[in-house]
């Protein structure tokens, strides 16, 4: 019997070879895109997800009431993770992290790596096996290093790199390691990635010893393992005679400052995050909140588009199941039973799904490395491979069979013997099911079209925002050589004074934007004025830095040479002018940690020193020409940046020959900090024409059968005079107001999501009922059109042989 069956459904199948060829295109090229998404979206959630303790490991940050709320900080003191371990109960292990630029010499070579400075417990903690040299606790003696393959082979590619000594230079620290251990190269989904491991005391010995003991200095995270059995709530719990033993005095000026109390009377917490949602956390709320929208989101297209194809599928089985009916009826009265017919129906149905499910895989095998370069993933089918994905898509792909397949089976397999006889099954009367699923599909098409425009508009402004400084001719370039940084902003100055296409050179230790080198910092610090805490931003920058990028001065001037008291001279922005309470700023003076009165002597227009996402922030700009800079500003003349480029990296060679360029203009910085909006604008742009297409595709054999079943009617209705437009409007109705009804529902639906998505980004488009309406129109318009493609014709048809052929 089943062979039977499946004998008669290759033969059905084959014999309307346009049917079955329309089904496996859509469901084919629908399995395709779902796998592909999934690969990336499942890559995305499955960061850090391979260290064995991951269920017992956490970061620690912490909050505190402030008078204008709640606030989360992520950075931890030096003293901090060693008290944590001796005072509260519940630690198994923990470690300090801090992850640093920093400078190798080996022979002839010069490399600017990454260096991770870590406590003994990082190697049992975190599953970053050690292939070579000692396996256990592999940075205990300062005097050692602990290298990647990757640095191995940089270093000193084929020779064994055990053994060897490796000058290590950071904040103009040289220092002197032997390699004790050669670690694993990192999985893809680790968000921690460097190149070197040393001991967390050895980060510049100098700075070190004088921040051991302060508390107030918070510059790396800490991660904690607990002790089997501990809970995290149990926990954070425990820390609170911590917080009020280490804290107080912070904590009392929180207080006296207006601030309110949590619900069990404590101005500071310490908490913990999940070590596997660290990746996706964000703390600009006040508490850490993991945010997965991304992935989800681009998982979420990818089901819809299945969705789409499986609903055309539906609508055209059961529109071309009018060929079939007197099959049905001789089936019927030869003894042929509802179950059998429904499984010889079904049978078909499986058989397309089994056929698209295998081309859709092969396709998404074709196009996976055209996939990951379009969106400059590492995404690769493993993400995939596991037992819970593998089980939930075969799950999945029965569900849908069952359901995509099944319902046209058991429409057709209930009708009645005579109906089926009669060869005539009435499309054009309304089909409540068919609708829907219509209305279904084109208001996920309208969604996605909204939020495709939504995003792109977003992204658009995010690039054309004016940011209170010249993106455009200035470029920003990493001091990642051998020489002092102030030695070599000196250098630049020297030998580019002269030249036409160099305007100015400045420097600052922070970034603005994202450089090449990947890096993105921005430091902060508290201090009291007047009997209040004042948190700022804080940067440190040479001579020029407010003239190269062009900044406004709302009051006050700028850094001047010549004028000695400048040492001791501060710049701040409006939004730290605001936070000062002063009425005048520029009488301001207050008193940091080095005991030292500063002077504000201007006031900088508020410009976003940060990522777009948030608000501008207060910020103090100290003026430090001999700090360590680690990054050169350089100004260009209008129209000559190409040449201006060159001429830097020529420079740059000559100044520090053994380092790479990795100069790049500010407007090129900002977009990479975007990156991400745009990758997912680009899936969804393209998931939005597919659904678009498949959409089309289906209503278009609707359409058609449809049309060829109303032969005569439009015959009739030509002779009695009705005209082309007419005709064509009859025949299209029904299905614009299907279009319609999808407008209604999606709209809102649409506008909620996208406002709701807005909210994450301080700086943000106002949303317009236009980008909704626009949508709307298009699916209108690509409608109309799909379906004037075969009722003009129609229409355009002579009745004569209309009425013949009815």
């Amino acid at each position: 019997m089943l062979r039977n069956y499946i004998k008669i459904a290759f033969r059905n199948l084959w014999k309307d070879k346009t049917f079955t060829l329309l089904n496996l295109l859509g469901l084919s090229t629908a399995f395709a895109v779902a796998v592909l998404l999934g690969m990336y979206a499942f890559f995305e959630l499955s960061y850090d997800g391979f260290h064995k303790n991951k269920a017992s490991l956490y970061q620690v940050y912490s909050t505190e009431q402030a008078p204008e709320g709640i606030e989360a900080s992520e950075p931890k003191s030096v003293p901090f993770a060693p008290a944590l371990r001796d005072e509260v109960p519940g630690v198994a292990k923990i470690t300090r992290y801090n992850n640093k630029g920093v400078l190798v010499i080996s022979g002839n070579k010069e490399l600017r790596m990454s260096a991770a400075y870590i406590d003994p417990d990082f190697f049992s903690m975190f599953s970053f096996p050690v292939i070579k040299g000692k396996e256990q606790q592999p940075t205990v003696d300062k005097s050692t290093v602990s290298i990647t393959e990757y640095a191995a082979n940089r270093i000193f590619g084929t020779e064994d790199a055990l053994g060897k000594t490796i000058s290590v230079i950071t904040e103009g620290v040289e220092q002197l390691f032997t390699v004790s251990a050669i670690i694993e190269d990192f999985p893809d989904q680790s968000s921690m990635k460097f190149d070197l491991a040393l001991d967390f005391s050895n980060q510049a010995p100098f700075s070190y010893a004088e921040i051991k003991d302060d508390w107030s200095k918070e510059n790396h995270e800490v991660y904690v393992q607990l002790e089997q059995g501990v809970t995290a709530a149990q926990f954070e719990k425990g820390t609170e005679p911590f917080t009020q033993l280490h804290y107080k005095d912070e904590m009392a000026a929180a207080k006296r400052d207006g601030a309110q109390p949590d619900t069990n009377g404590n101005f500071k917490q310490i908490r913990l995050l999940p070590f596997k949602d660290v990746s996706y956390a964000n703390f600009d709320s006040g508490i850490a909140r993991v945010e997965k929208t991304m992935p989800y989101l681009i998982l979420g297209v990818g089901f819809l588009i299945l969705f789409i194809a499986c609903v055309n599928f539906i609508n055209m089985s059961i529109a071309k199941s009018s060929q079939r009916l007197r099959e049905i009826g001789m089936r019927k009265t030869l003894g042929a039973g509802t179950g059998q017919l429904f499984f010889q129906f079904w049978g078909e149905s499986v058989l397309i799904f089994l056929g698209a499910a295998l081309l859709g895989g092969l396709l998404a095998f074709l196009l996976a490395e055209p996939f990951k370069t379009l969106f400059s993933t590492r995404a690769s089918f493993e993400a995939i491979f596991t037992f819970k994905i593998i089980t939930g898509f075969v799950l999945g792909f029965m569900l849908i069979t069952f359901i995509a397949g099944g319902y046209p089976a058991l429409l057709l397999s209930k009708l009645g013997t005579l109906q089926s006889l009669k060869g005539k099954l009435n499309l054009t009367r309304k089909n409540s099911v068919r609708d829907v699923l219509m209305v279904v599909q084109f208001g996920i098409a309208i969604l996605l079209i909204s939020g495709t425009f939504v995003l792109w508009q977003q992204i658009d402004f995010m690039r054309n925002k004016n940011l209170g400084f010249n993106k455009e001719q200035v470029i920003s370039l990493p001091l990642n050589g051998k020489r002092s940084d102030a030695q070599v902003i000196q250098l630049l100055r020297n030998k580019l004074q002269n030249r036409s296409e160099i305007l100015n050179v400045t420097a600052a230790n922070n970034i603005l934007g994202l450089g090449r080198d990947g890096s993105s910092m921005t430091s902060q610090m508290g201090f009291e004025h007047q009997g209040r805490v004042v948190e700022t931003h804080i940067l440190m920058v040479d001579y020029d830095y407010p003239e190269t990028l062009d900044m406004e001065l709302v009051a006050g001037r700028s850094f001047k040479r010549g004028y000695a008291s400048d040492s001791l001279a501060v710049l701040i922005n409006e939004k730290m002018a605001a936070q000062l309470h002063e009425e005048n700023p520029l009488e301001t003076r207050f008193i940091l940690d080095d005991s030292l009165a500063y002077q504000v002597v201007g006031v900088l227009k508020d410009y976003n020193f940060q990522k777009l996402n948030t608000a501008v922030a207060p910020l103090t700009v100290f003026l430090k020409p001999n700090w360590n800079m680690h990054y050169a500003y350089i100004k260009v003349a209008p129209n000559k940046a190409a040449n201006a480029l060159a001429l830097l990296e020529n420079t740059w060679k000559e100044i520090e020959p053994n380092a790479n360029f990795l100069g790049s203009f500010l407007d090129e910085n900002i977009d990479r900090t975007f990156k991400s909006e745009k990758k997912m604008a680009t899936m969804i742009t393209s998931g939005s024409i597919l659904a678009i297409i498949l959409s089309c595709i289906g209503l278009f054999a609707i359409s058609l059968l449809i049309v060829a079943q109303r032969q005569k009617e439009i015959g009739v209705r030509k002779v009695i005079g009705a005209s082309v437009l007419n005709i064509t409007v009859m025949l299209s109705k029904d299905f614009l107001k299907l279009v319609g009804i999808s407008f209604v529902i999606a709209a809102p639906l649409g506008w909620w999501l996208a406002y709701n998505w807005l909210q994450n980004y301080a700086n943000h488009i106002n949303l317009t009922l236009g980008v909704f309406i626009a949508a709307g129109l298009a699916a209108l318009i690509i409608a109309l059109v799909t379906i004037s493609l075969r009722t003009i014709k129609a229409a355009m048809q002579n009745p004569v042989k209309s009425l013949r052929t009815e």
